[in-house]
Formats: structure tokens, C-alpha cells, sequence
């Protein structure tokens, strides 16, 4: 007999574990936790666990361990590799830490914040602003993501190009291992060289060595002056060419540089058909500066972009005079994602390559798909500072969803071949998750398997934690 799809014998253990209020288990609850943010993925799972404590995060990774189920970490399910979702539904549970969201310490004078992992960024951010300071993580899902799976998931932004990914930003982490011993790796140094890093090995690492239940973070002076300007030009040479010299220009006071090819603000417009474009131009470029000293970050600017269009790199330039205008530019990067996902499935990409292979990336992988795919829509953006480029393209309006996945799969393929050829990377900040782990274990060279091997092995002899993400499933593996 079960109750609700599973063994009332499990279901009153993982009560004990957490408390009932701490266990969803009907089909209704659990339906938010097993759908990813683009609807792409649906998965399933014995019950849904949400721990108020740390020591209950660890009295479920015992309690698993000993039942021999599955963990499934979970943060804000905002991942797009379905990552936090078990789509093969091999009988586990998933372990959100919705409910471990405290900060629990905030040191403006160190320049460091602790915050349990169920912490939303959005709430991190306005912590460290309260106190005059910038957590600079910057994310379009910075409103429900939470950070144990920004840290799980080395999750990247907009701001990457000036402070790094996550696990540049991070000092420290709390995590309970598979067999529910605590680690902490909380000092608030900012050097310490003390042998391994193990915090490394968790980050990124999206929930297969261990359940994030802390985070310490990196805090920096909050910027005093902002300015950005966007820009339009002929192409994505240009547009690098750009990049290069704003570098240069700008004493790396260069915050974000995004490029948006013009076929993206069509889908900007599905969110909000106010949106007008600043520039009318094949290619569109948002230049952020920021400095927390007293820097002339506007002359700066206007200098630089003036020479631009004298020299002809620039066909037009536009800079924001108030904050709401600067809003409304960043309006357009924001938006072309949600348009995207409300259009419905599409191919998505998130490929890094060298700064200087943007162009090749993009222009190769247009070719791939007017030749082999015509009818299909390619749209190009990214964080183009730090080399990487979301190629996604649209199905033809129409073309049944079954077929549109099976080309859209050929697609992706010819995509992952297009950059590997380049030396680049079929995951720039997005993960593996479980829709590109076949990909991944396949491009490994014997070395780098056997060390993932034996890190996996070792640290999670039961193969309980995150099954069939970032790695290949029990069956294969190791």
C-alpha cells in the first residue's frame, strides 16, 4: 500500500526527518518544484522535502543514505538544463532549500556576507545595499533564484566581465555531505592558502558531491556613478573591435557589455510592444561603467564613442541621461529572453569561445542554420566581454512541436560541433544539468574522466546525490 505514490513506511520517515509541514507528496504540491522555468522539462519524485534547519538537511542526507534514495538539491528551479528536476524519474526526492533563507551575517567593514542557501539574490543584493555595498551577481531570475544553486551552478550574469563568476565572488561555503557530516569552509579570508580549495569542488559541481546549506560571499563598494550607453553597428566585428578598445579605454571600469543582434528586439517586444529601440542598426551593443570613486565615467563616454563614430566603428550611439532611461535600454536584454520563452520551444545555447572567435561563432552557426534549417530563426546575444554567446534559434511558426524538437536537436548538435571545433565550450554558464551530460562526458578526454571519477566516487560512494545530472547515469557510470 501507498499513500500518494509512495510507502507510508517512507513517507513517515522523511516526516520524522523534517516534519510534516516539511514533506509534500501529493501530485498538486509537488507540480511547481518538478516543471522548469521554460516549461521544457517536467520530472517526477517520491515527495518533495523542504528542511527549516541545517541539521535537517542533514538528518534527510542520512536518512536517504540509509534508505538508498535519491537527493535532489533545489534552489529557485530557475535552471535551463533541468538540473534541479529528475526528468527520468528514477524514484528520488527532491530537497528544496526554500526554507533555509536567512542571512545570517552582513560585514561592511570586512566586505563580507553569510546567507543560508535558500537566500533569493534579489534579498542578497538589497542586503548589501542597505549597507552601502554592491553584490554584483547580476541575473534575470535575480528575483527567485537562490544562491546555493548560484553556487551550485557557477551561475554567471551580466557582470561577469568585471567581477567574475560565482566562484569568484565566493568566500566560502557550508555543505552537508552524502552521509550528513557537515563541512563548513566559512573564515571570511580572503587569502588563505592552506592546501586544497575544496570549495571548488562544490561549485559547479550542481548538487552531485553535496547539499549547499551556506554561502559565504565577497561584498565591493557600492558604485557612486553609472553610466551606459547603447550603441548600433554594422556587425559583430564591429562590435568586438568595440569591446577591445572600451577596454582599453575605460582602466577595465567596464561593467557589462552586452551584444544584441536587431532580429532579438522582435521578441523583446512579445513582453512589451512599448519598447523602442534606441538605434536602428544590425547590431546593438549596452556599455555599462561604474566607479565608486569620483571618476568622470561620463566624459570618459562620450569621448570614447565619439571617436568611435569619427572613425566609423559606430553608426550611432545613444547615452542614457536618467536611471529610468538606463532602465529602459536594459529593458531590451531582459525582455528578449522572456519573449523567447513565451514564444514557446526553441533551440538554447549557451556557448563561451574566445572574445576574438565571437564573430566566427555566430557567423557559422547563421550558416548552419539557413542551409540545413530554412525556415528556422536565429536570434544572437550575450555577454560578449567575456566570450559568451546565447545562439538560439526558433522553429517556423506552426511546425508541430514533436518535429520541432527532433530538428531542433540536430541543431544543437551542429551548434556543439560548430564551437567545439572552435576550442570553445557547450556551457558557458548555464551547467550540464541533464540535457547536455551525454555531450559533456563524451568530449572528456581518459585523464579528466578518471579525476571526475574519482571525485564522485569518493566523495558520494552511493551515487545518491543529483543522479543522472552533470554526470551519466548509474548504469554507465563510472
Amino acid at each position: 500500500m501507498t499513500v500518494h505514490g509512495i510507502p507510508p513506511e517512507i513517507l513517515n520517515a522523511l516526516e520524522g526527518a523534517v516534519g510534516q509541514s516539511g514533506v509534500t507528496a501529493d501530485a498538486a504540491g509537488m507540480a511547481k518544484y518538478l516543471l522548469d522555468w521554460s516549461g521544457d522539462h517536467r520530472g517526477g519524485a517520491l515527495a518533495v522535502l523542504k528542511p527549516a534547519s541545517v541539521s535537517e538537511v542533514q538528518a534527510v542526507a542520512r536518512l536517504c543514505g540509509t534508505l538508498g534514495l535519491g537527493i535532489i538539491p533545489q534552489g529557485g528551479n530557475t535552471g535551463l538544463v533541468a538540473g534541479a528536476i529528475d526528468i527520468d524519474s528514477r524514484g528520488a526526492v527532491v530537497v528544496s532549500l526554500e526554507r533555509l533563507n536567512g542571512i545570517r551575517l552582513v560585514d561592511a567593514d570586512n566586505f563580507v556576507l553569510q546567507v543560508d542557501a535558500g537566500c533569493i539574490l534579489q534579498h542578497i543584493k538589497d542586503a548589501a545595499e542597505a549597507e552601502d555595498c554592491l553584490f554584483p551577481l547580476a541575473l534575470g531570475a535575480q528575483g527567485s533564484c537562490q544562491i546555493g544553486g548560484n553556487a551550485a551552478s557557477n551561475a554567471g550574469g551580466t557582470n561577469v566581465l568585471r567581477y567574475g563568476m560565482a566562484r569568484d565572488i565566493i568566500l566560502g561555503l557550508e555543505v552537508v555531505l552524502p552521509d550528513g557530516e557537515l563541512w563548513s569552509g566559512f573564515s571570511g579570508l580572503r587569502k588563505d592558502n592552506r592546501g586544497y580549495d575544496l570549495k571548488q569542488l562544490f561549485i559547479g559541481s550542481e548538487g552531485t558531491l553535496g547539499i549547499i546549506t551556506g554561502v559565504e560571499l565577497k561584498l565591493f563598494p557600492k558604485p557612486a556613478r553609472v553610466e551606459t550607453a547603447y550603441v548600433g553597428l554594422v556587425s559583430f566585428e564591429a562590435a568586438i573591435t568595440l569591446f577591445r578598445q572600451a577596454r582599453r579605454a575605460s582602466s577595465d571600469l567596464i561593467s557589462a557589455f552586452e551584444i544584441i543582434g536587431s532580429e532579438c528586439i522582435a521578441l523583446a517586444r512579445l513582453i512589451d510592444a512599448n519598447i523602442v529601440s534606441p538605434v536602428e542598426a544590425p547590431v546593438h551593443v549596452l556599455i555599462e561603467l561604474s566607479a565608486s570613486a569620483t571618476v568622470d565615467l561620463r566624459s570618459m563616454l562620450v569621448d570614447f564613442l565619439a571617436g568611435a563614430i569619427e572613425s566609423g566603428l559606430v553608426a550611432e550611439a545613444v547615452l542614457a541621461e536618467s536611471v529610468a532611461q538606463a532602465r529602459a535600454f536594459w529593458a531590451i536584454r531582459e525582455g528578449l529572453v522572456e519573449g523567447q520563452a513565451r514564444r514557446g520551444y526553441h533551440v538554447r545555447t549557451d556557448l563561451a569561445v574566445r572574445i576574438s572567435d565571437i564573430p566566427a561563432l555566430i557567423d557559422q552557426a547563421r550558416q548552419l542554420v539557413a542551409l540545413e534549417h530554412p525556415g528556422w530563426l536565429p536570434q544572437a546575444y550575450g555577454h560578449a566581454g567575456d566570450g559568451n554567446i546565447h545562439f538560439n534559434v526558433l522553429p517556423p511558426l506552426g511546425l508541430a512541436e514533436g518535429e520541432a524538437r527532433a530538428q531542433g536537436a540536430e541543431i544543437t548538435a551542429g551548434l556543439y560541433q560548430i564551437v567545439g571545433a572552435l576550442g570553445g565550450s557547450i556551457s558557458a554558464e548555464h551547467g550540464i544539468g541533464r540535457t547536455r551530460h551525454r555531450t559533456f562526458w563524451a568530449g572528456l578526454a581518459p585523464a579528466h574522466r578518471r579525476l571526475v571519477t574519482a571525485l564522485k566516487t569518493t566523495i558520494d560512494p552511493q551515487g545518491l546525490m543529483n543522479p543522472g545530472c552533470l554526470l551519466p547515469s548509474t548504469e554507465t557510470f563510472p
